[in-house]
């Protein structure tokens, strides 16, 4: 029997495809917000480190940044929105949403441009202080938009290519060789 006359839960899974291209969910999208802040935080800190040293190696004299606590908030600051911004106008992932497999595009599914990544970082924080009611429309709404993907135009969707990816255990079983791109 082909597998369009199969009903719908007979229907064979494809590995390759999987959910490519479908709206992310919230498990996905907190999993990979959960890694940035970890991967972020992780180099802000060795930069604090490296920095802290290398002014003590300069200077002779103790330094530290959590002694000027405004200065190292200021510096936080630029640095969560240089992280975010630039890595989603590049590539429309971060680090942790790459290694989920899912990634942010435009509302018409082109790439992210410059413009709605720096918008989507700035509103990024209006979705946490609205007591985190910013994100219930990843959770009620067919599209998954949170209040930052509405305010800069883009969706977060499944990106992972198994035959891209080049893992044999996730690419999808023929006797066909896997094809190069």
């Amino acid at each position: 029997m082909p597998a369009s006359k199969l009903p719908p839960q007979l229907v064979p899974f494809d590995p390759v495809i999987g959910r490519q291209g479908h709206y992310a969910g919230a498990v996905s999208r907190l999993a990979a917000f959960a890694a940035d802040v970890g991967i972020s935080w992780g180099l802000f800190s060795l930069a604090a480190a490296i920095l802290t040293f290398t002014v003590q190696l300069v200077s002779n004299r103790h330094f530290s940044l959590a002694e000027h606590p405004l200065l190292s908030l200021i510096i936080a600051v630029i640095w969560e929105f240089l992280y975010f911004s630039y890595q989603w106008s590049l590539s429309g992932r971060t680090l942790g949403m790459a290694i989920l497999g899912i990634r942010i595009v435009r509302a018409d599914g082109q790439n992210v441009a410059l413009r709605q990544a720096v918008i989507r970082t700035i509103a990024l924080p209006l979705s946490f202080l609205m007591l985190g009611l910013g994100f219930i429309g990843v959770l009620t709404n067919r599209n998954r938009y949170a209040l930052h993907d509405r305010l800069s135009g883009t969706a977060v969707v499944y990106s992972w290519d198994a035959r891209a990816a080049r893992l044999r255990w996730l690419a999808k079983r023929s006797s066909e060789p896997i094809p190069s791109k």
